[in-house]
């Protein structure tokens, strides 16, 4: 997903999220780095997007699913992650397009008879929209996956910053993420579900604008959701251990790809270090975006993970 802004804005954003907290007098840093307690607790999850071009993505109207020539459901997806020993990440995007509540019960009495535990659900939301009926959309969309998650029993959600309007300040962006973010976050908090903003371009390309963001924001229910596959940046291992004690959920990916270089191995064993050094406990869910084959580097992937975690 291409981002407007250049590496000049993500440079400069660091400090905004600072300036933008004198736009509103009387708040302070709320969220803070989480007070855990060592050991580290790892669990295991897979995010559903590993298997994006055999899963209908309801929400894009995208054939990949049947192009790819195995096209599976959510319930599938379950099964899998059944049989391979991990919790369920269930990415909004596979769900039917006019989703109730008895499809989530459903799913959700699926899972706990195959011993899945949910770990959490993904929205593509974007918080950077100036006010208006478009930016009240996102704001409702966001609300209604809180309600959807509190039915399936999923205890997270991961959101998006989103990306900036052409044209737009970056201390608006910021600010406009900032209120999108603490908005939603008081309604997820009455509802015991937490929201993760994750590093994903843009205003949150990089760990310290990010950073300063979740700072800023006030609520208990707001971390980060740590993907450890989009910095892109000259030491992503550096950035990922920054974040990783404001972390609220995990997703590893296969390769990194740090700054105008070409894409390499994760090293997940200093990603599972960085984790256990922050005393992470909490779920961390394979996101696959390799080339090779879901159905045959997942498998492996997921044993690795495991036998890192227990390490």
């Amino acid at each position: 997903m291409k981002t407007p802004f250049t590496r000049r804005h993500f440079t400069a954003s660091i400090g905004l999220a600072a300036s933008a907290l004198a736009l509103w007098p009387g708040r302070g840093r709320a969220v803070e780095p989480f007070a855990r307690k060592k050991p580290a607790r790892l669990l295991l999850s897979l995010a559903a997007y590993s298997f994006r071009d055999n899963l209908a993505d309801t929400t894009r109207a995208s054939s990949q699913a049947q192009k790819a020539g195995r096209q599976i459901d959510l319930f599938d997806f379950v099964d899998f992650c059944s049989e391979h020993g991990s919790a369920a990440e269930l990415t909004s995007y596979y769900f039917p397009k006019n989703v109730d509540n008895a499809y989530l019960l459903k799913l959700r009495r699926h899972c706990f008879l195959r011993g899945v535990d949910i770990s959490g659900t993904a929205v593509g939301n974007t918080f950077i929209v100036p006010q208006g009926e478009k930016r009240d959309e996102q704001i409702r969309y966001v609300k209604q996956w809180i309600e959807h998650a509190a039915v399936l029993g999923a205890p997270h959600i991961r959101v998006f910053a989103g990306n900036a309007p052409s044209g737009m300040n970056p201390k608006e962006a910021v600010k406009l993420c900032i209120a999108g973010l603490e908005e939603c976050a008081e309604y997820a908090g009455k509802h015991g579900i937490f929201l993760g903003i994750e590093n994903h371009g843009g205003i949150v390309a990089e760990a310290a604008p990010l950073l300063e963001i979740v700072r800023a924001v006030r609520s208990p229910w707001v971390g980060i959701n740590l993907d450890g596959g989009n910095f892109h940046t000259d030491d992503p291992y550096a950035d990922f251990a920054s974040c990783a004690p404001y972390a609220v959920n995990v997703q590893l990916k296969a390769e990194v790809q740090r700054r105008g270089q070409k894409n390499e191995r994760a090293d997940l064993k200093r990603m599972v270090k960085a984790l256990q050094d922050a005393a992470y406990q909490g779920y961390v869910a394979l996101e696959y975006e390799s080339k090779e084959d879901p159905w045959t580097a997942v498998p492996t992937l997921l044993r690795e993970m495991q036998q890192l975690f227990q390490a």
